[in-house]
């Protein structure tokens, strides 16, 4: 068996899905995606492949349109033209179906836009061909319980991390961590940062984490400008479910997710955080990680 984390361990069934139909995700405001959608959609439309898009640029790439929920459900490929944040939305949105997500970068810094623009339609040609490998990304599901029951919002799904912190500016949150179901840490800060291994190159990484290699089995707990400096990031196995009691009673914080969805959290709420049920699948690009991340990291 190979190593966790091998480049055999990335490959899944999903490799060989037959594409039959593929989802543009656009940053709409971007007149850069909204041309090579446009090329793409051509392209796509003249090898017999279906076409869907946003509701909002839909009519312009003539591509059937959907609500993004249900363009990432009903798809065989998504391919999102713009940066992280727009990969990071519909990623949560995808759940057990595991739809492949090719990313194209449009120049800003980004880890998951992985294929140049002038690689997109190369890039595409492969996959249609099923010439491509893919990475399944583990995500985070997150549950914020009251007198031991889940919250109205239920569980919530994340590609880079969750996140506790503070909405302003001011007090320090004290924080009793428990993981595995064994008491771990009692932070005193200003949050705390659950991340993925995809995530690590995100908040975490600005708060002093380490860069993971995005497909192994562990989560980074990262905690913001803390007031011990012994208190450090640290690496945990993804297989343990970690537990966050907030004990300052007028905290005044609140849960984020992937820095796009958050939560308001009552003095009496618990945050629980575990591996998700599914992966995020990411097209791989040509490029090898080392690659990346000395182009957006500017290693020497």
């Amino acid at each position: 068996m190979p190593p966790t984390g091998s480049r055999d361990n990335c490959l899944s069934a999903v490799a060989k899905r037959s594409i039959k139909s593929v989802g543009l995700v656009v940053k709409s405001d971007r007149p850069r995606a909204i041309a090579i959608a446009r090329e793409l959609s051509v392209w796509l439309r003249s090898r017999r492949v279906a076409v869907a898009a946003q509701s909002d640029v839909a009519r312009e790439l003539k591509a059937k349109a959907l609500a993004l929920p249900e363009l990432a459900r009903r798809v065989d490929l998504i391919v999102v033209l713009g940066g992280d944040g727009t990969l990071l939305n519909i990623a949560r949105m995808v759940g057990a179906r595991e739809t492949p997500i090719l990313g194209v970068n449009l120049g800003a810094l980004g880890f998951l836009t992985e294929v140049h623009s002038d690689e997109a339609q190369a890039a595409l040609e492969r996959v249609l061909a099923g010439d491509y490998e893919v990475d399944r990304r583990i995500t985070l599901e997150s549950t914020v319980n009251r007198d031991g029951k889940p919250r109205r919002a239920g569980v919530q799904r994340a590609l880079n991390d969750v996140v506790i912190n503070k909405r302003g500016l001011g007090r320090m949150l004290d924080l009793e961590v428990t993981a595995d179901r064994k008491a771990f840490c009692a932070y005193r800060s200003d949050g705390l940062i659950v991340a993925t291994p995809t995530g690590s190159t995100a908040y975490a990484l600005s708060a002093g984490g380490p860069i993971v290699f995005p497909t192994l089995g562990v989560m980074v707990l990262a905690p913001i400008c803390p007031h011990t400096l012994s208190d450090r990031p640290v690496v945990l196995p993804d297989s343990f479910e970690l537990e966050v009691r907030i004990l300052t009673k007028d905290h005044d914080a609140m849960l984020a997710l992937d820095g796009q969805e958050s939560t308001e959290l009552g003095a009496e709420d618990t945050v629980r955080i575990r591996k998700g049920k599914s992966a995020v699948v990411l097209v791989r690009s040509a490029h090898p990680y080392f690659e990346i991340w000395r182009d957006k990291l500017r290693w020497g």
